[in-house]
C-alpha cells in the first residue's frame, strides 16, 4: 500500500493521548521492542491475544476477512497509537489481522504485565478503560459505514475520514494529500473497484468531489455528509 507509506504526514490524534505522559512512561517500561519488515504479519485472525502493541515508527493496517475471502481495510495506525484486543477472556483470539505498512518499529506488552500494572495504578486503569472504550467506538463507526448506509455512503464515509486525517484546504475545497488507488478505496469500503469506480463518478457529476491525477478534493462536504448520515463525530473517532 505505497501511498500510505508516503504520505508526507498525517494530521491524526494519536490514541495513545487516552493516556497521561506519566502513565505513558509505564506502559513503556514494560513493553519490548521488534521490527517488523513491509508486508509482515504483526498477528492473524486466530492469533492468542494475550498482547497489546504500541507504533513507535511506521505505519499499520488492520484488515478482516470475509467468509468469501474479501479483505475490508478496517484501520491504519500510526506512529503513537495503541492497538489490539484486550477482553476478560481466558482464551481470547484476534478477531482481525495487523500488517505492517513499510518498516515497523512495534512496542509489545504482554497482557499478564499489563494486568499487573492496571492493579499497582488506579489512575492507569482509569485511562485504560477511556482507552478501550475510544477503540471500541472507533470500531462501531467503521461498522456503521460498512453496514448501514450502503456503498455510497460508506464511500462518502471514508473520504470525509481522509479529508480528517490528510486533507489540506484549498481553493476547491478540501484536498486529501493521500493518493489511493480505487482498488485501494474499494478494500476500505468493502466492495469492487468498478463499483469504486461508478460511486465516485457519480460524486463527481453532483460536484461533491474533483479528481485530478488521482488526488481527491471534496468541493461540497455537506452532499457527502447527507450521503452518509454523518452523525458529526468528533475528529478522534472520524479517522481512517
Amino acid at each position: 500500500m505505497e501511498a500510505v507509506r508516503d504520505l508526507p504526514k498525517a494530521c491524526l490524534v494519536q490514541n495513545s493521548s487516552c493516556f497521561s505522559k506519566d502513565s505513558m512512561e509505564k506502559l513503556k517500561q514494560i513493553m519490548y521492542d521488534h521490527t517488523f519488515p513491509d508486508e509482515a504479519n504483526i498477528f492473524c485472525e486466530g492469533d492468542a491475544a494475550n498482547r497489546l502493541y504500541f507504533v513507535r515508527t511506521g505505519k499499520v493496517k488492520l484488515t478482516k476477512l470475509s467468509v468469501e475471502g474479501k479483505e475490508y481495510i478496517m484501520s491504519i495506525f500510526h506512529t503513537g497509537d495503541f492497538f489490539g484486543q484486550f477482553d476478560p477472556f481466558r482464551d481470547s483470539v484476534h478477531a482481525f489481522t495487523a500488517h505492517a505498512v513499510g518498516r515497523c518499529e512495534i512496542g509489545i506488552v504482554q497482557k499478564c504485565d499489563l494486568e499487573v500494572l492496571l492493579w499497582q495504578h488506579g489512575d492507569l486503569a482509569i485511562e485504560f478503560m477511556n482507552w478501550m472504550g475510544y477503540m471500541h467506538r472507533l470500531t462501531q463507526t467503521k461498522y456503521r459505514d460498512l453496514m448501514m448506509y450502503g456503498k455510497p455512503g460508506a464511500l462518502c464515509s471514508t473520504l470525509i475520514r481522509l479529508s480528517n486525517c490528510y486533507g489540506s484546504a484549498s481553493e476547491d475545497g478540501i484536498r486529501i494529500d493521500l493518493k489511493l488507488t480505487n482498488a485501494e478505496l474499494a478494500d476500505h469500503v468493502g466492495c469492487t473497484r468498478e463499483s469504486v469506480n461508478r460511486m465516485l463518478s457519480d460524486l463527481k457529476k453532483s460536484g461533491a468531489v474533483a479528481i485530478q491525477d488521482g488526488i481527491i478534493t471534496i468541493r461540497n462536504i455537506d452532499y457527502l455528509r447527507q450521503v452518509c448520515n454523518c452523525e458529526s463525530c468528533p475528529k478522534e473517532l472520524c479517522r481512517i
